[in-house]
């Protein structure tokens, strides 16, 4: 199972590192339909529930739902490697309903042979909720 994650990570880790630089936009996209977008969409895949999960306990406090991550909202700011130990920071914008964002968060995590870990979470950017989601705001005391 873990040769399964590890090798997908580091083709990934390897073409986003060496096409990095050269990419137009702030994010680096794959082109459509390559094996490295196949690899970047698993590599997200496999994330999602940690990403999720780190969302959710931070927006536990404000809302009476938890606000959805999907895979097409995350965007790799940073990666480090050494050896197999490897840093990824990644930008997410979680939603409620229909889409709406509620806020920009960057998270960053330690991934390993043995296990990927929440390191820091930083909520960078909050953003109102249109009126016919309001009562999904926790009430303040």
């Amino acid at each position: 199972m873990k040769k399964i994650i590890i090798i997908p990570v580091l083709l990934l880790l390897f073409t986003t590192l060496t096409t990095a630089t050269y990419a137009e936009s702030e994010y680096y996209q794959p082109a459509k339909e390559s094996k490295e977008e196949i690899v970047m969409d698993m590599f997200f895949t496999l994330l999602l529930p940690k990403v999720q999960d780190a969302v959710s306990n931070y927006y536990l406090e404000e809302y009476t739902e938890s606000p959805t991550v999907y895979p097409y909202q995350i965007k790799i700011t940073n990666m480090e490697k050494s050896g197999f130990l490897f840093s990824v920071t990644l930008e997410v914008t979680p939603v409620l309903g229909a889409h709406n964002p509620v806020g920009t968060d960057q998270l960053t995590f330690t991934i390993d042979p043995a296990e990927t870990k929440l390191k820091e979470y930083k909520h960078m950017e909050s953003f109102e909720l249109p009126p016919h989601l309001q009562n999904l705001k926790k009430k303040r005391k």
